[in-house]
C-alpha cells in the first residue's frame, strides 16, 4: 500500500487517482502539521472559556443562531448537530468516493482554520489508515453550508451511528468501531460543525468524474480513429496546418491524437489519389467536437484545482488575524457549474459516437453489409446496438439539465441560495457512465467493420485498439448473446487497458 504524505501543499488529481480508482492510500502527517491545528484550537478554548457569543461555538445554528448555548451543554450542542442532521437517503456513495470524502475533509482541517483539536484530525488518520469508511448516504445535500447531511454521516458512524465499511464490508457503525479496535468518537466544542461544514462530498464526485472523463477523452479519440478508418474516412481534417487555422489547443490535441494512431496505416495511404470530396460530420469535425470537450474538461480541471485547495469550513478561526469570520466558503457554486459543465459537454462525445455507430451499420451509408454481419436477413447483426446507443444518449439529454441554475431556501431562509453540487456530481456521473457505454459499444462495432476490410493495415495505434478488443470478445459471425461483449468492452475502456494498449503502440495521448 502506498503512503500519502499530507502537508502544507493542496493535493493534486494526480496524488488522488489511486483513490478514485479504487485503491487504497496509508495517510502519513507530520507533527508539524498536527501543531499548526493549536492555535486556532486555543482560540476556540479562550473563547468558550469567555464565554462570548461566537456562532456554532456557544449558539445554535443555522436559523438558530441567535439562540445562546450553556457552556456545560456544548458537548451535547455538537453531538446534537451531527446526529441531527444525519438525514441522508438513496444508496451509498461508492467507497472510492467516501473514501475520498474523508481524506479531503482531513486536508482541510489541516490548514488550520476550523479550531479542532490535533486529537481529532489524529483520530480521522487513524480511521481513514484502518479503512474505517463510514456509509454516506448519495442524497439529502443542496450543496451550500456544506454537504451538511451526507457529511454528518461521516461523523455519526465514527460517533458509533449509522453503518460502515471496515476494509471494504459494510457492517454497524459501533460494530465496526468494536472490530477495529476503536473507541467512537467524542465531539469537543466547535468540532461537530467543523466536520460537516465542507464541500468534500462535491468534491469527491468531481475528483472521480474528472479522472474518468481524463481516460474517456482519450478513449472517445481511439475508437474514432478505429471508426475512420473502417469507414475509410479521410485523414486530411486532421492534418497540422489545420490546426493552426483553427487555434484551438483542444482541437489541435484531438487532431494529433487521430495523427499518432493512424502512423504506418495502408487506408490512409490509400486516400493519395482519392476523390472522396467530404466525410459526414461525425468524422470530418472530430477534431472541434471532441475538441470542445477537452477544452472544457481543462476548464473544469483547473477550478477543480483550485477547489482542491480551498478552506471551505464555517465559521474561520483564524488564527493569522485573531478574529473568528462567519463567512460563506462553504458553499458548492464552483464545483456545482464545473460539474454541470463537465456532464453536459461528455454528452457531446456520446452524441457524435453514435452517429458513427450508425454510419457503420447502415449499408447505405457505409458500403459494408447491412449490420456489419456476413448474412444479414438470418442474422441482425450490430443491427440494436445502435438502438442503445441512440437510448443512452437520449437519457444523457435528460440529465443534462443543469443543477447549479438551481436553489430551493432552507434553514427558514437563512440558507436562501444553495447551490445543488452534489446533484450536479451525480448527474455527471451518469452521464459519464452512458457515455462510456456508448463508446464500447463504437469500438466492437468499428473493430467488427474493419474486418471486412482488413486488407488494408490500420495505423499502428487503430491496429492496438482491435487487438485488444479482440482478447475479450471475437468477431461476430453469427448472431450470438451480445450483453458479455458489451460488458466486456466497457470494462476494457474504464479500466484504463485500452488507452494503455495504444499509448504503447502509438505514444502517449493527452486528454
Amino acid at each position: 500500500m502506498k503512503n500519502l504524505t499530507l502537508g502544507a501543499k493542496p493535493l493534486t488529481l494526480a496524488q488522488l487517482s489511486p483513490l478514485a480508482e479504487g485503491q487504497r492510500l496509508k495517510l502519513r502527517v507530520s507533527a508539524k502539521s498536527y501543531a499548526q491545528l493549536k492555535p486556532s484550537r486555543q482560540m476556540v478554548e479562550e473563547a468558550v472559556g469567555k464565554g462570548e457569543v461566537v456562532y456554532g461555538l456557544t449558539t445554535g445554528f443555522g436559523k438558530l443562531k441567535h439562540k445562546a448555548v450553556s457552556p456545560k451543554d456544548l458537548h451535547d450542542l455538537q453531538r446534537n448537530l451531527v446526529l441531527s442532521h444525519s438525514v441522508g437517503s438513496g444508496p451509498d456513495m461508492f467507497l472510492s468516493e467516501a473514501r475520498l470524502v474523508v481524506l479531503l475533509r482531513i486536508v482541510s482541517l489541516l490548514r488550520g482554520v476550523s479550531g479542532v483539536r490535533p486529537a481529532l484530525v489524529k483520530r480521522m488518520v487513524a480511521f481513514f489508515n484502518c479503512d474505517l469508511i463510514p456509509a454516506i448516504p448519495q442524497q439529502g445535500s443542496v450543496g451550500a453550508s456544506g454537504d451538511l447531511a451526507p457529511l454528518s454521516h461521516m461523523a455519526a458512524a465514527w460517533m458509533g451511528h449509522g453503518h460502515s465499511y471496515l476494509q471494504g464490508k459494510r457492517m454497524g457503525a459501533r460494530a465496526a468501531l468494536k472490530k477495529a479496535g476503536l473507541e467512537p468518537l467524542v465531539l469537543e466544542a466547535k468540532e461537530g460543525l467543523a466536520l460537516i461544514n465542507g464541500t468534500e462530498v462535491m468534491k469527491s464526485l468531481a475528483v472521480c468524474q474528472v479522472i474518468r472523463a481524463m481516460n474517456l477523452s482519450r478513449v472517445a479519440d481511439i475508437v474514432a480513429a478505429i471508426s475512420l478508418e473502417a469507414l475509410m474516412g479521410s485523414p486530411q481534417p486532421f492534418g497540422k496546418r489545420l490546426t493552426e487555422l483553427k487555434r484551438s489547443d483542444g482541437q489541435a490535441r484531438t487532431a494529433a491524437n487521430v495523427r499518432r494512431m493512424l502512423r504506418g496505416s495502408q487506408v490512409v495511404k490509400s486516400h493519395d489519389q482519392c476523390d472522396r470530396v467530404q466525410d459526414p460530420y461525425s468524422l470530418r469535425c472530430v477534431p472541434q467536437i471532441h475538441g470542445a470537450f477537452k477544452t472544457a474538461l481543462q476548464h473544469v480541471v483547473d477550478v477543480l484545482g483550485d477547489e482542491l485547495g480551498a478552506v471551505t469550513d464555517n465559521p474561520i478561526v483564524d488564527p493569522v488575524t485573531s478574529k473568528v469570520f462567519s463567512a460563506g466558503l462553504f458553499h458548492g457554486q464552483p464545483l456545482s457549474m464545473i460539474l454541470d459543465y463537465l456532464g453536459l459537454s461528455c454528452c457531446t462525445l456520446a452524441n457524435v459516437s453514435e452517429r458513427r455507430i450508425e454510419q457503420m451499420v447502415n449499408p447505405d451509408l457505409s458500403g459494408l453489409p447491412a449490420f456489419l454481419t456476413p448474412d444479414p436477413g438470418l442474422h441482425s447483426g450490430m443491427m440494436i446496438t445502435q438502438y442503445a446507443a441512440a437510448a443512452l444518449v437520449s437519457e444523457n439529454k435528460i440529465h443534462a439539465h443543469p443543477a447549479s441554475v438551481d436553489s430551493v431556501p432552507t434553514s427558514a431562509n437563512q440558507e436562501d441560495h444553495v447551490s445543488m453540487g452534489v446533484t450536479a456530481g451525480r448527474k455527471a456521473r451518469t452521464i459519464l457512465d452512458n457515455t462510456q457505454r456508448v463508446l464500447s459499444i463504437e469500438w466492437i462495432c468499428a473493430a467488427q467493420a474493419r474486418g471486412f476490410r482488413a486488407e488494408l493495415k490500420a495505423g499502428k495505434g487503430v491496429e492496438a485498439g482491435v487487438a485488444l478488443l479482440r482478447t475479450k470478445v471475437k468477431a461476430l459471425k453469427g448472431d450470438r448473446y451480445l450483453k458479455p461483449d458489451l460488458d466486456a468492452a466497457e470494462e476494457l475502456i474504464a479500466s484504463g487497458a485500452l488507452v494503455a494498449a495504444v499509448e504503447k503502440s502509438a505514444g502517449a495521448l493527452s486528454f
